[in-house]
């Protein structure tokens, strides 16, 4: 099938960024994977999107297919906060309009070879390409408590294993988490008459934007930048990623997890009205009961219900993604499971580049939200374009 110049695994928000950046350099741009299938099949109908609106554009060179354009052009029936379905919707527009031709087949594998890398589709079909980019999400980090290990399935599930909270309807539930998912979880089941309780290992719940004061112009404008992503004045730290990469590296661990603490929007606060909500408890141990779950807290009580929710976040790791072989990530300098990355994206072995989450570590916390693909989709264009350059002197 010959070779083409770059291969992107993934196409959400990350992946069909910079396909249409990479291709309106004049690459030859081949993506893999079904378009928004993560935000189609591992989140719940109904949700909203925590990000505002500037923060929740996909990314091309001219900024031709923002929110807006899809709102101007596909009627006004967009609103604030975004429902998930339209969210799908206009990144399934993005892809018709900047990157047409997506193959919607899943990579299977991906080698070393001379010419670059060789990927092996899940129908056993062999691409080449000589520079791979991974922007293939956060499903597989998916982080499960080790006191729900020993609990199947039908027992204990995590928020990413559901499209809809419809099958717990008239059931029993229990929601572990303090964040947006979490909360938002439990709003929509108990919206739909379910019976529920969340249990939060904090002290108290963070609300966002709870000081209006601070969240009006122009008092808005100098304490948090666009994407709205951590605290007050660090926020436009953290929206300069080429700022928060040279930091000192102590420092940068000390503002990243302030910037991502499990938090949910001010607008669920209302529709959690009647929701019990235990604070300061964790979990010691969970076991089956009578067809049902029992849960024990630290503080002696116990807890009964049909199913345990796990609302609770992922870790990356990018050893969890099957298509990279052992032999292949040992040749990726990593740190706590992040791939150490260089101002083009690009990892330790040459031509492999990552983004979304696992380019958070050498990033920030930007990555890991919607808002950081027009960052990283230029800088992976502009980094790949000069190392092309570079290698024809």
């Amino acid at each position: 099938m010959g070779i083409c110049d770059i291969a992107i695994v993934g196409a959400g928000p990350y992946g069909l960024s910079a396909a249409a950046h990479l291709k309106a350099r004049g690459l030859d741009v081949r993506v893999f994977g079904e378009c928004m299938s993560f935000w189609e099949s591992h989140m719940p109908e109904g949700m909203l999107l925590r990000s505002p609106w500037a923060g929740s554009h996909f990314s091309d060179p001219r900024s031709q297919f923002t929110l807006d354009a899809f709102k101007s052009v596909n009627g006004n029936h967009l609103s604030a906060p975004l429902p998930l379905s339209r969210f799908i919707e206009y990144g399934r527009w993005f892809q018709r309009c900047a990157v047409p031709h997506v193959d919607s087949r899943k990579v299977a594998r991906i080698d070393v070879e001379p010419l670059g890398f060789r990927l092996i589709l899940e129908d056993g079909e062999l691409v080449t390409s000589r520079r791979v980019v991974i922007a293939s999400g956060i499903l597989p980090f998916a982080r499960k408590p080790l006191e729900f290990s020993s609990l199947s399935a039908a027992h204990a599930s995590h928020t990413s294993e559901h499209s809809g909270l419809r099958e717990f309807q008239g059931r029993r539930l229990i929601v572990i988490g303090a964040g947006q998912s979490a909360l938002e979880s439990a709003a929509l089941l108990h919206e739909m008459g379910t019976e529920i309780e969340v249990i939060v290992r904090a002290p108290a719940i963070r609300w966002l934007h709870q000081r209006p004061l601070f969240h009006r112009w122009p008092v808005s404008a100098l304490l948090y930048a666009w994407p709205d992503v951590g605290p007050a004045g660090v926020s436009h730290v953290i929206a300069a990623p080429n700022i928060f990469n040279k930091l000192p590296r102590d420092l940068q661990d000390r503002l990243a997890p302030r910037s991502i603490r499990a938090a949910g929007a001010a607008w669920l606060k209302p529709r959690l009205q009647g929701v019990p909500i235990t604070l300061n408890r964790t979990v010691l141990s969970a076991v089956v009961s009578q067809g049902g779950v029992k849960i024990t807290l630290d503080d002696g009580s116990e807890r009964e219900a049909d199913h345990v929710l796990l609302a609770t976040g992922y870790r990356v790791n990018i050893g969890l993604y099957r298509f990279l072989p052992a032999e292949l990530l040992s040749s990726i300098r990593q740190v706590d499971g992040y791939p150490v990355l260089d101002s083009a994206f690009g990892s330790s072995l040459p031509g492999l580049h990552f983004l979304g989450s696992p380019a958070a570590w050498s990033f920030g916390p930007l990555m890991r939200f919607v808002a950081g693909a027009d960052f990283a989709s230029r800088a992976l264009a502009q980094g790949i374009m000069t190392k092309l350059r570079n290698s024809r002197v």
